[in-house]
């Protein structure tokens, strides 16, 4: 087996999950680490000695002998390293939103077609074991045709908080639940309808829905709320319910199956799907997900279970949906290669 060197660019919280990841993925090897910030790089370069720890991305695409590079930047930083690393030869894994703006991913998926290596956009809801379940169920006929699907992903004010000074709720989780629902649809909506609330000091309103109508067929509604009273028993309000003329699908991602209440009183319901460590090694979707990217370049594969096309298009919605909110106005939209 081939050994692929990886690079994580933007080792923070997230990107340091990634590093963990790959550092124990088979035939991977974590070899360099970049951050910006000297006291997160050291800290990092604690963890993982064996990597080298660099200020600047630049340095890490001109090494020949990096083969992949995953990128956990801020989002709004996702466009000019993508494109960076796909026109130095790397294979690119790109945390999602994909890039800051639909024309951004358009060239990104310019850029990606002449590119030597593969580009993969981490979707990880498209590796979660309950939401892989409702696609078959779905596809294998058991529930019709789709007709509703309403999805929340809400979040306690404190955890809200941190991102709504980086971030839009539905940019940063609608997303999720918009691609979910093409997904599951196989395309995209011809309208989309926004409204978001903003009543704070924060750079993006705390609250957003967003209604995709998919022609006279079926529609989508997108809740996203970061704003939950600290007090809710919940860690993220996560569920979809998918309405067909012959069925229904219920996916609970609140419950993660696990309830911890301290002496204080206080309770927390650890992940046990995307990343939850298990023996000291990180299991989950986010792992499978990066062990498919890797076969993917092992095999000169291209990545199907979500390809960059559909990673853009979920960012273009995304981005009508805010358009919409601005307009107060439904908006017509479409997506075309």
């Amino acid at each position: 087996m081939k050994i692929l060197k990886w690079a994580v660019i933007g080792i923070g919280r997230f990107g340091k999950i990634h590093a963990r990841i790959l550092d124990q993925l088979p035939g991977s090897e974590l070899a360099a680490m970049v951050n910006r910030n000297p006291d997160r790089l050291a800290e990092a370069a604690t963890e993982f000695p064996d990597a080298r720890a660099e200020r600047d991305f630049e340095s890490v695409l001109e090494d020949p002998d990096i083969d992949a590079v995953s990128i956990t930047t801020h989002w709004k930083e996702h466009f000019a390293i993508a494109k960076a690393a796909l026109e130095a030869g790397k294979h690119v894994f790109l945390e999602k939103p994909m890039a800051e703006s639909r024309a951004q991913c358009e060239e990104l998926l310019k850029v990606a077609d002449k590119a030597g290596g593969l580009l993969m956009v981490g979707h990880v809801c498209r590796f979660d074991p309950r939401v892989t379940a409702a696609k078959k169920a779905i596809d294998d006929g058991r529930i019709g045709q789709i007709v509703s699907m309403h999805a929340k992903r809400n979040l306690p004010k404190a955890p809200g908080s941190i991102r709504l000074d980086k971030i839009s709720p539905l940019m940063g989780d609608g997303i999720h639940d918009a691609d979910i629902m093409m997904w599951f649809l196989n395309r995209a909506p011809d309208e989309v309808y926004a409204k978001n609330i903003k009543f704070g000091g924060f750079e993006y309103p705390e609250l957003g829905w967003a209604m995709l109508s998919f022609g006279d067929d079926a529609v989508g509604v997108v809740e996203t709320v970061w704003c939950l009273p600290e007090k809710v028993a919940t860690t993220i309000d996560a569920k979809m319910e998918i309405i067909g003329t012959e069925g229904k699908i219920e996916i609970d991602c609140a419950n993660t199956g696990v309830s911890i209440v301290e002496a204080s009183g206080l309770e927390t319901r650890p992940d046990t799907v995307y990343w939850p460590v298990q023996r000291d090694t990180v299991i989950g979707a986010l792992p499978n997900e990066l062990a498919c990217f890797a076969d993917c370049i092992r095999e000169g594969k291209p990545v199907d279970v979500i390809t960059p096309f559909e990673a853009a298009r979920a960012v273009a919605v995304m981005e009508a949906a805010a358009e919409s909110a601005g307009k107060k106005q439904a908006l017509p939209f479409s997506f075309e290669r």
